[in-house]
């Protein structure tokens, strides 16, 4: 490959590292072209899947500042470059290699941050991006009408003991205005009695 080559494909790699995500690094020895497609096409939502030369890759790397796979560019390698959701693309590779063994998932990065293997598979096992957007959706419409059931509760208890207490006036008749009278001629008698 020339230098011109090697530089411009040093470069898009670099790029791909840059722009993406996430990049989970694997190893397809033994896989056909046409699992390779199948492979591509699954993830084609979600990420790009690139056979790389391990040299231009672990070069591109260390130019975009990506450590993750530090001695593991060996054997026949390729990357998915991961744009969209990154549990949804570790999934299908996941999926993947367990129809086809031939496919070993090596290690990825994520965020900047590296990934064993096994973290990929943890991943992997995440619900999607929209399950737990859904579910976060789910709480706070719960919480909303907890809220509301909250502050209406009082509300409703005063109008259950106003209308109590109309009732008990329906029931018992209102309150007489006859009683204080009573009681003042009451008074009065009691006060003209003692001028006598």
């Amino acid at each position: 490959m020339a230098t011109a080559a090697k530089d411009a494909a040093i470069a898009e790699l670099a790029d791909n590292f840059r722009n993406s995500d996430a990049a989970v690094l694997t190893e397809y020895r033994g896989l056909t072209v046409a699992q390779i497609t199948d492979l591509r096409n699954s993830i084609r939502e979600h990420a790009t899947y690139s056979v790389v030369k391990n040299t231009l890759t672990a070069r591109a790397a260390a130019e975009a500042g990506v450590t993750a796979f530090d001695g593991q560019l060996q054997g026949p390698s390729a990357i998915a470059f991961v744009t969209g959701d990154p549990v949804e693309t570790a999934k299908k590779l996941r999926d993947f290699a367990k129809a086809n063994p031939l496919l070993v998932i090596k290690g990825g990065v994520l965020d900047g941050k590296a990934m064993s293997a096994e973290e990929i598979n943890k991943l992997a096992d995440l619900e999607s991006r929209e399950t737990l957007l859904a579910k976060l959706a789910g709480g706070f419409q719960a919480s909303l009408s907890q809220a509301v059931y909250l502050f209406a509760a009082p509300l409703s208890q005063s109008s259950r003991a106003i209308e109590a207490l109309r009732a008990k006036v329906e029931t018992e008749g209102p309150v007489s205005d006859a009683a204080p009278a009573a009681e003042e001629a009451t008074a009065d008698v009691a006060e003209g009695g003692d001028e006598a």
